[in-house]
């Protein structure tokens, strides 16, 4: 596969997440007549996320996330040589669709980015008060349970063509468990994109969005080959065999 289809991919993958999933938190939850919440919230990182897997999975695996490519590479199930390329389209991505999210949200009288943006946080910034290291117990281990359920579901024996549903759906119950703890990360794209543009807080709180998440999935990826050895374990669309 060309690795700029590859990286067109992830980059639009990516971009509709963060502007599905953060989208809807900033121009679409806090409405007290008819906003979303929470519970909407989750469920538009969830259906981004099923949608831009069966949009664009067939060309590139569908990571959307340097943690799920890196979980991948500790799974044996993607070649260290196309990290770069996956996570560099990814953080664009992530940006772009942060970016557009920020035109339309500008618009509104009294919009103030540094307010959060749907930035993630701990402590004084974490939605419900959860200090550093409930914050990122949070995130490892929400994002080891993401990284295993991608890792199962793709795997050779799973039903085929159905990966986006369980995977989508995890994505959501994940964020109805931790929105209230960080404003749910699990993506080190999306954090980093919404702290670019809050600019302050978020900048400095960002280390543990990137940090717990790729724990997480690096633990996930290890345990998965652990469990099934060579087997299945070489069948992604970044495999160095391609």
């Amino acid at each position: 596969m060309n690795t700029k289809k590859i990286m067109m991919a992830e980059a639009l993958g990516t971009a509709w997440l963060v502007l599905g999933g953060c989208g809807a938190a900033v121009l679409a939850a806090g409405f007290p007549e008819f906003g979303i919440g929470n519970l909407g919230v989750a469920l538009a990182f969830g259906f981004a996320l099923i949608t831009a897997s069966f949009a664009f999975g067939h060309i590139s695996g569908g990571h959307f996330n340097p943690a799920v490519t890196l979980g991948m590479v500790a799974a044996g199930k993607f070649c260290s040589g196309r990290v770069l390329p996956y996570i560099v389209a990814q953080i664009g991505g992530a940006l772009i669709g942060a970016g557009i999210i920020y035109l339309i949200a500008s618009g509104q009288a009294g919009f103030d980015v540094t307010a959060g943006f749907a930035a993630n946080g701990f402590g004084e910034y974490s939605p419900g008060g959860f200090d550093q290291q409930s914050a990122f117990i949070a995130e490892a281990v929400l994002t080891f349970f993401l990284v295993t359920v991608i890792l199962h579901v793709t795997n050779g024996g799973a039903p085929a063509g159905m990966a986006a549903l369980p995977i989508g759906l995890t994505l959501g119950l994940i964020h109805l468990i931790s929105i209230p703890v960080t404003n749910t990360s699990v993506n080190p794209a999306r954090s980093l994109s919404q702290a670019v543009f809050q600019g302050t807080w978020a900048v400095d709180q960002l280390w543990l969005f990137i940090a717990a998440p790729i724990v997480g999935a690096v633990v996930a990826g290890w345990l998965k080959k652990s469990m099934c050895g060579s087997e299945n374990c070489s069948t992604d669309k970044g495999s160095c065999t391609k």
